[in-house]
Parts: C-alpha cells; sequence; structure tokens
C-alpha cells in the first residue's frame, strides 16, 4: 500500500474548520445528504449570513462543496478532507494503540499486586 501524501497547509485548514461546533454539527447534518442553507440554520439560533460565514470556512477547507440547480443551491459534503485527516491519524495510530498495551499491562500488575483477577 502506497504512502498517503498530505497536503499539510489544507490539513491546517481542515482542522481549523473543525474546530468550531458549529460547523462539525453543519457536517453531521451534511452527512445525511444535502440541504439548502435554509435547512441547515433550522436548529440554529444563528442568523443565515452567520451559517452562511461557516459554509464557506467549511468550502475554503474542502470539506463541502456547493451546487447549481436553478435558484436551488444544494451544499453537500465532499469527503476528500476528512479522508486526509483520517490519513494523518492513522499515521499515529501504532504510537497510541503501543501506549494502550502499556496502560493494560499496567493495571494488569496493579491487579496482580492487589491479588484482584482483570476480566
Amino acid at each position: 500500500m502506497g504512502a498517503v501524501v498530505v497536503d499539510e497547509e489544507r490539513l491546517s485548514e481542515t482542522f481549523a474548520a473543525l474546530a468550531s461546533e458549529t460547523r462539525r454539527a453543519l457536517l453531521a447534518r451534511l452527512a445525511s445528504g444535502a440541504a439548502s442553507v435554509n435547512e441547515l440554520a433550522e436548529p440554529f439560533d444563528l442568523t443565515l449570513p452567520a451559517i452562511s460565514k461557516h459554509l464557506k470556512v467549511l468550502e475554503r477547507a474542502g470539506l463541502v462543496v456547493r451546487a447549481r440547480r436553478a435558484q436551488y443551491r444544494p451544499v453537500a459534503l465532499d469527503p476528500a478532507a476528512l479522508q486526509a485527516v483520517a490519513a494523518w491519524a492513522e499515521r499515529y495510530r501504532p504510537i497510541w494503540e503501543s501506549r494502550f498495551d502499556q496502560m493494560d499491562q499496567y493495571l494488569s500488575t496493579l491487579d496482580a499486586e492487589r491479588g484482584e483477577d482483570r476480566p
């Protein structure tokens, strides 16, 4: 399997976009399908211009795309940027798995010292 090339600048933009709870909620909604700005704004106590600003941040980060169908401009999730985040995080999987294994061994040692069995 070949190495995944990660565009660090785009990745930084993506993480910055994901830092907002509102933008993460918008992405969660878009995971179920494209929606208009009005539909996306419904559950929020924000103005349409505020929602549009959040969408522009998501769009610049490559997380969403806007289509144009006559007067309707649906916003849709673009999974490519999330795939880049997943690829970046995957590089660190061996490290955190190793640390979890070390923690499990430590807890087993503590349990053995106390005379307890681990499930």
